[in-house]
């Protein structure tokens, strides 16, 4: 309570005595204990009624116990059917979530997790995918700053997410049960195979298939690859207990257009607890048609380096260096003119009659004089003086979809400072600020007529290459935005209404993704069409329909509930019935039956890791005592402090009329009205 309201109730107290003194005991005849009787009364009415008026905030305290909330996530992946650990999971869940001395000094709180964690005790083990990251992530979502302990139910194999060892808070403890026969059986594995998007006719393409081996003998295998019924290659493979994996590099021929399905196996005359791992499918797309690409540059610049890289990513574009002095255009399907002067003057001639696509990046060392008697997009009045210019993402870009990758947080490109003018038809992406203040100038702009045209204003775009790779540990985000950019100049059809990405194949169990981008006359992006996919499996007929979502610049549709197969589909715009008919194939791939036992040794690995401890489902009781016993787990008295405004206190209403009532009875039981 605050001075000033304490200083209001004395001020209360004071007005409401002298107010009752006033009415019954000033020039008052008699004084006797009746009168003092009824002004009593009327002090506490006067007083009630102030202390209404005041209506101070009254304080209330309760107290109750918290106790440790303890969590049981239980793994509801396929996996734990497949290693027939569905009863026991369901029994060990059970014991704990029923045990008495457990619900006495815990709160218990149930999940369910495949790919991703619910608040769900209904059990189905038939989640596709595993990921026990997420797990870790919700928990210090959940119980920030918090000592909780975790008991995880699971046969530790994850198949999506980061690595979960060091993934969960370092205040919470990890006590997993290990589900699942850890008994080690002879077991053969296709882990992984890394194979290209597309692949060249007449050519072969490369094939990576790592294998990995458990068991207590030396196993001599045999791997094949096959298309069909035919078996395009095939090899011994010898492995051991002391040389568990292998790791084969293969080269097949790409001898039909389109997209071709392969069939990996390993096989041995061993028996094998599940075979379901031993084999493996991959496609490749086989085209006909590769880009052809000239880099033209007369200086030495990391730059020059840095595009090749990225943009051979894409298996599908060959980058040649040449200098302008020498370069023969014949067959090339697009140039970069990398820091163009006056001895690329052939060049620019050259091109004026083959129609070739341009990319021209310019820099410290272009010839800003030659480059405006050259090409009539741009207008380059430029000092000699040097500039860093940053990136600024323009988010109505429409010639085709592209996603900022975080160019404002790139380094800054190199360019002289002046003015930039663009004339009618370019359009713009990037956009370029000096230390955070609009340039007036684009960094990188597109002329759509023909030969379609992109300028970069400035050079060591390298660094945002690295910069990448320092983010997100990978190159390929800045790499598919340099294959964007190549794909736009180096097609040469008729911009479309309708423009639908989408893979040649999917596996199950993954996200199967199809976006598009619906473009009115004017070539802007229509956020207003309405897209429908309709997707029909090419062996049953059977026919599902999807809308797409709005995204930024584009809609997608997540296509859930496929079964493996052939599929057709066609995107249809309902207010222009525009349409887009291609096809997929689902491939039939069931990730969480490809494990044959629990993985005990990262189990472990998370209970040291988290200062908890690992049991078998035959050690509950042992769990159980551990957590009863942790001093770390008690109760918590929890203060809770509530105001409480005085005038929604009934009883002083109650206690006013009834003062009242007495009042006036006693005056006019007395003759006193």
């Amino acid at each position: 309570m605050t001075t000033s309201t304490i200083l209001l109730l004395l001020l209360s107290i004071v007005i409401a005595g002298g107010l009752s003194y006033f009415q019954y005991y000033y020039k008052a005849k008699s004084k006797s204990k009746m009168h003092l009787f009824l002004a009593l009364l009327r002090f506490a009415v006067y007083f009630e009624i102030l202390l209404l008026l005041i209506n101070p905030k009254i304080t209330q305290h309760t107290y109750e116990i918290q106790k440790t909330p303890l969590v049981l996530a239980m793994d509801n992946s396929s996996s734990i059917s497949y290693l027939k650990a569905e009863k026991t999971a369901r029994e060990v869940f059970e014991k704990l979530n029923t045990n008495e001395d457990l619900k006495n000094k815990f709160e218990i709180q149930m999940y369910r997790f495949d790919n991703e964690l619910e608040t769900d005790a209904n059990f189905t083990f038939k989640g596709t995918q595993t990921n026990i990251e997420q797990v870790a992530k919700n928990l210090k979502s959940i119980h920030k700053n918090k000592n909780v302990p975790l008991v995880l139910l699971s046969d530790g194999n994850q198949t999506i997410g980061a690595d979960y060892v060091y993934s969960f808070p370092t205040k919470s403890n990890v006590f997993p049960v290990i589900l699942g026969d850890t008994t080690m059986f002879m077991d053969l594995k296709i882990d992984q195979i890394n194979v290209n998007k597309y692949a060249f006719h007449k050519n072969k393409f490369p094939v990576e298939v790592f294998l990995s081996y458990t068991g207590k003998q030396n196993v001599y295998a045999n791997f094949a690859i096959k298309q069909g019924n035919a078996t395009v290659h095939q090899e011994k493979v010898t492995l051991e207990p002391s040389k568990r994996t292998a790791i084969l590099n293969l080269l097949l021929p790409a001898n039909s257009v389109g997209v071709q399905v392969y069939q990996a196996t390993i096989s041995t005359a061993l028996p094998e607890k599940n075979t379901y791992n031993n084999s493996k499918k991959f496609a490749v797309e086989v085209i006909d048609q590769k880009s052809e690409i000239a880099l033209i540059s007369e200086i030495n610049h990391p730059d020059i380096g840095a595009l090749k890289r990225s943009i051979e990513q894409n298996s599908q574009r060959r980058v040649t260096l040449l200098s302008p002095q020498n370069a023969d255009l014949s067959k090339y399907n697009m140039l970069i003119l990398y820091q163009p002067n006056a001895s690329f003057k052939n060049i620019f001639e050259t091109n004026r009659n083959t129609q070739l696509p341009l990319w021209i990046i310019t820099g410290m060392q272009t010839d800003y004089t030659f480059l405006n008697q050259q090409q009539k997009d741009l207008v380059f009045k430029m000092s000699n003086q040097p500039e860093e210019f940053t990136a600024s993402f323009n988010t109505n870009f429409n010639l085709f979809a592209v996603d900022n990758i975080g160019f404002e947080s790139f380094p800054p490109l190199n360019n002289r400072f002046g003015n930039v003018q663009t004339n009618n038809g370019m359009t713009t992406v990037l956009d370029s600020k000096i230390r955070a203040i609009d340039a007036a100038s684009p960094m990188l702009t597109f002329n759509s007529q023909t030969p379609r045209t992109a300028y970069l204003l400035g050079e060591n775009i390298w660094r945002w290459r690295m910069q990448t790779n320092v983010r997100k540990e990978s190159f390929e985000s800045f790499d598919v935005f340099i294959d964007k950019i190549v794909q736009y100049l180096a097609t040469t059809n008729s911009r479309k209404a309708l423009v639908v990405e989408h893979e040649s194949f999917y596996n199950s169990g993954e996200a199967l993704v199809i976006s598009a981008q619906f473009f009115n006359k004017n070539y802007e992006f229509d956020e207003k069409a309405r897209l429908t996919i309709s997707v029909k499996n090419t062996q049953t007929n059977q026919t599902k329909n999807y809308d797409f979502r709005k995204g930024n610049n584009s809609f997608s549709v997540n296509l859930e509930g496929l079964k493996a197969g052939k599929y057709s589909f066609q995107v249809k715009e309902l207010n222009t019935n525009t349409q887009y008919s291609s096809t997929f194939e689902l491939l039939d791939f069931d990730i969480e039956r490809q494990f044959v036992n629990p993985n005990v040794k990262q189990l472990n690995q998370l209970a040291t890791q988290t200062n908890g401890a690992s049991f078998m489902p035959n050690q509950v009781e042992s769990l159980v005592n551990q957590l009863l016993k942790n001093a770390n787990y008690t109760a918590v008295e929890k203060q809770i402090s509530t105001k409480k405004p005085l005038i929604e206190n009934v009883l002083l209403l109650v206690l006013l009329a009834l003062f009242l009532a007495i009042e006036w009875f006693v005056r006019k039981y007395n003759g006193l009205l």
